[in-house]
């Protein structure tokens, strides 16, 4: 295994009484695509600040590349690229000169900066924008330029928070096809997201809630964890028949899937006999089941929930 670039060692921050990140440990090899998971408030954007030295840790310590990440926060500044939530570069500078603007703040030479910020801009289908105003942009292209100016001085180590918010189908299978190619030439990418189809793509993920990690695994891993099969319903009316699956003994929650009522239970096949032998909703018509694969949704909202009752021991 390569080493890791990344370490967290009971890393913590508090706001009062209120925990961020409680106690991480966290280890990630170079070249990964990791995902960090989990619903919002979870603590992923306080841990990201951490790691990038803009928040200050409350007690552990995280390393990247072997520095501290508040005592060297200057030193590994020029580790890595940070893109946030929110639009963060100057809205008053063209397209171009926001590049060359973080490509001087970076120390890239000025002799490969022309260069450098050609190719960001064809990456990046920025070309036709190269003389825009920043803020001008929609939301989608000032999200490609942020990622452009993250990656201007070549970093070993970007870090996106949410970085497809906002972008369209097309742009977002454009960045992960950089991600991609970015991950096969050595670059490790430190990624949170509300797509599971996105976290699907991640080498690893790890699954944080009130603060804390619950699970680091890779998706095939996670979704086979699951101890079963899910129960799926065909019943008509579906949204009325949601509603009452929620409040029956047995289940845990219920969702809409393809017109489908997808089950969450500890005892799937238990709650399906018993259903069988005496359905309890008279006002809906059971039309057909079945069992379908966990997908990466299933997985997210069983760890976010709190439903680890539907996994392997060994999952936890």
């Amino acid at each position: 295994m390569p080493d890791p670039i990344i370490v967290l060692e009971n890393l913590r921050k508090a706001y009062g009484a209120t925990i961020a990140a409680n106690d991480l440990n966290l280890s990630i090899p170079r070249g990964e695509i990791f995902g960090f998971l989990g619903a919002n408030g979870a603590g992923k954007t306080t841990t990201i600040r951490m790691l990038c030295g803009l928040t200050r840790p409350t007690s552990g310590h995280g390393f990247i590349d072997g520095l501290d990440v508040w005592t060297d926060r200057y030193r590994i500044r020029s580790k890595f690229g940070y893109v946030a939530q929110k639009f963060s570069l100057y809205p008053d500078l063209t397209v171009t000169e926001n590049l060359a603007f973080f490509g001087g703040a970076f120390r890239v030479p000025r002799g490969e900066l022309g260069a450098r910020i050609e190719t960001l801009l064809a990456q990046m289908d920025l070309v036709g924008k190269r003389d825009a105003m920043a803020g001008s942009l929609s939301g989608g292209m000032k999200q490609l330029l942020a990622l452009a100016c993250a990656l201007v001085h070549d970093p070993p180590l970007l870090f996106l928070d949410e970085p497809t918010s906002g972008l369209d189908p097309v742009h977002r299978q454009q960045l992960w096809n950089l991600l991609y190619n970015l991950g096969h030439a050595g670059t490790t990418i430190f990624v949170t997201t509300h797509y599971m189809d996105e976290a699907e793509r991640c080498t690893e993920v790890g699954f944080v809630r009130e603060g804390r990690l619950l699970v680091k695994e890779t998706p095939r891993r996670l979704k086979a964890s699951f101890k079963s099969k899910l129960l799926e319903l065909e019943v008509d009316p579906v949204m009325p028949a949601l509603a009452a699956f929620r409040s029956a003994p047995g289940v845990l929650d219920a969702t809409l899937r393809s017109g489908h009522a997808r089950i969450y239970a500890a005892d799937p096949e238990s709650l399906l006999r018993e259903w069988q032998r005496e359905w309890p909703f008279p006002e809906l018509k059971w039309i057909h089941h079945a069992w379908v694969e966990p997908d990466m949704e299933d997985v997210f909202k069983a760890w976010s929930q709190g439903y680890t009752q539907l996994f392997d021991s060994t999952a936890s």
